[in-house]
This record gives C-alpha cells, sequence and structure tokens, in this order.
C-alpha cells in the first residue's frame, strides 16, 4: 500500500519528536503492508511553518535512515496545508509543498466549520493547474453533522481523503459514522493512516481497509488502494464504485417539475 498523508518525519510537527520515534514508526508502516509514503507535516500559519526545503531535506536523510536499517519503505516529501488566504500564491511560489512529485495538494480544513469562500480557492488551484485533497473531512464537524455539506466542495473539484482512525473508532462513532456517509455518497477517493506516531495514533491503515472492505465491498477499498498510487505517480485518481454521484446542477433540475406539451 501507499500512504499519502502520515507525520512521519521527526521534529517538524506534532509527529515524532525524535528519529528512533520515527523509525519506529516506519517499522510499523512496512508491517501494516505500506511500502511507500508521503510525509506531510502540517503547515498552519502562526503554528507549523517549516520551510518547504527542510522538509525535502528531512525527507532525504529519512529514506537513508531506512536503507541503512533495512527498512523497506521510499519516503517523498510533502505538506498538510491549513487553509488560509494566501495559500494559492505560496504554493506557486514553492513556498509550499505538493504531495510528493504531483500536482495534489493535501489540505486541512478547520475543525469546526466549512470556511468562507472555500469555493474560490478550489477554482483557484483547479484554474493553476492543481487538484486539492481535503484531509479527514469527516472530522469537520459541519462535515459530520452533514456529510451533504461536502458535495459543494466536490462540485468544484476536491477529492477526499478519509483518515483511517476515523474508520477504526480512535474518534468516536460519530465520526466513524460520518466517515462511512461520506463513502456511501461515493464522495471519498482515498484513506490514508495520518499516523503520528506509535501509541496513541499508530499505523491502521490496513484495519480502516478491511472495515471499508467488510461495509461497503472489497472493490470500493482496493479503489482507494488504486487512488493513494495513482498520487504517488501523478496520475488521475478515479470515481469509486458505487453509483456515481450527480452533480448539483443535476440534482436541481431533477427537483424541477416536468410539463407535457
Amino acid at each position: 500500500m501507499i500512504d499519502m498523508h502520515c507525520h512521519l518525519l521527526p521534529g517538524l510537527d506534532d509527529g515524532p519528536d525524535h528519529l528512533e520515534e520515527a523509525v519506529e514508526l516506519a517499522r510499523r508502516a512496512a508491517y501494516d503492508g505500506v511500502t511507500a509514503i508521503i510525509a506531510t507535516p502540517h503547515y498552519r500559519p502562526g503554528a507549523y511553518e517549516t520551510d518547504a526545503g527542510r522538509i525535502r531535506r528531512e525527507a532525504e536523510n529519512m529514506n537513508a535512515e531506512l536503507r541503512k536499517r533495512r527498512i523497506p519503505l521510499i519516503v517523498q516529501p510533502g505538506q498538510e496545508i491549513r487553509v488560509y488566504d494566501n495559500l494559492v500564491a505560496d504554493l506557486e511560489a514553492g513556498r509550499l509543498l505538493p504531495l510528493g512529485k504531483s500536482a495534489y495538494v493535501l489540505l486541512e480544513l478547520p475543525s469546526s466549520r466549512i470556511p468562507l469562500r472555500i469555493e474560490d480557492m478550489l477554482h483557484e488551484l483547479r484554474i493553476a493547474g492543481w487538484t486539492p485533497i481535503i484531509a479527514h473531512p469527516e472530522r469537520n464537524a459541519q462535515i459530520a453533522a452533514d456529510p451533504s455539506q461536502f458535495e459543494r466542495l466536490a462540485d468544484y473539484g476536491a477529492m477526499a481523503q478519509l483518515t483511517s482512525h476515523s474508520l477504526t473508532g480512535r474518534f468516536g462513532k460519530a465520526v466513524k459514522s460520518a466517515a462511512l456517509e461520506l463513502c456511501r455518497r461515493n464522495l471519498v477517493q482515498t484513506i490514508a493512516s495520518d499516523a503520528h506516531n506509535a501509541t496513541t495514533r499508530p499505523y491502521e491503515l490496513l484495519a480502516a481497509h478491511d472495515i471499508v472492505a467488510a461495509k461497503l465491498g472489497r472493490a470500493l477499498s482496493a479503489a482507494y488502494e488504486r487512488n493513494a498510487r495513482a498520487v504517488w505517480h501523478d496520475a488521475p485518481m478515479e470515481r469509486s464504485n458505487l453509483p456515481e454521484r450527480r452533480s448539483a446542477m443535476s440534482r436541481l433540475l431533477a427537483k424541477l417539475p416536468t410539463f407535457k406539451l
């Protein structure tokens, strides 16, 4: 499996503090069946503002350490970027990182709400050639309360990535229910570990895929795996094998009365 969202690199955010903690997390990733990780330290103005060049260097150092210790894992650099006003300009200027070598960008929403004018940002990203992926939308309170709220973001080209811990129940029953409902509505493209450490936020990516397979079918889990691979290779992601979600316009037209001439 490929993990496109993991806080593996040490000393950059709320992931591992030290190299040995990061190595232990990498070992557990390999044991879970992961062969490649896009390391995504937080970028959040005022809290985590790690330089993009430093993230690239830390990813190179981690790859060297993994080779030395014979842990069969490859790491590419990326970021989990909290949405803010100058995001598109900073991304275009190279101050922010996409996911690996791809044109996919991992965005984080505030936990309480969907930001105002988020559609404008999504539109700007798409015009500039980027594909936005919303990290763990099931953990946003507004979306968790009403998963249909994500449909308007999807209509502007946003993809969705579920966090493994949401599906395994670490964030509670309500978040797990919201995650599965987003899957049922065909609004999810992939799952990632979002692992931070080996204890409270450990590797449960395989367990999350097993839950999707048990509840919604193995074909859907396989589609999520293929989409993670697509991000790694900068290839188009596919929609799930559930019935195709209708656009906002088609839903509106379906509600209009019909008249016979």
